[in-house]
């Protein structure tokens, strides 16, 4: 009875984020890079999109400070995934 429940629901929001997709595609249209073009004052330059932490680029870390930092959060993770794992285990 509760994995008909289960599934009930999924179907259930399913449907809802299908319902949603779709309210989105009604209210935004799709253009062709040909139509955007042809309209008038169209312009496709992102140069005002700037990432500013690119600007102090001469102040980077070198490759091997962010390098570490990822390398420690992973390791902090994959220690996190171990405890949850003999935690499941040691339920069975």
């Amino acid at each position: 009875m509760a994995a008909k429940a289960g599934k009930v629901a999924a179907a259930s929001r399913r449907s809802s984020s299908a319902d949603q997709r779709q309210d989105a595609s009604a209210t935004f249209k799709k253009f062709t890079y040909e139509e955007i073009v042809a309209r008038d004052k169209a312009n496709l330059d992102i140069f005002w999109l700037k990432d500013e932490s690119l600007e102090d680029s001469e102040n980077l870390p070198a490759p091997a400070v962010p390098a570490a930092e990822i390398v420690e959060s992973l390791e902090a993770a994959l220690a996190e995934f171990r405890a949850v794992e003999e935690a499941l285990a040691s339920d069975q």
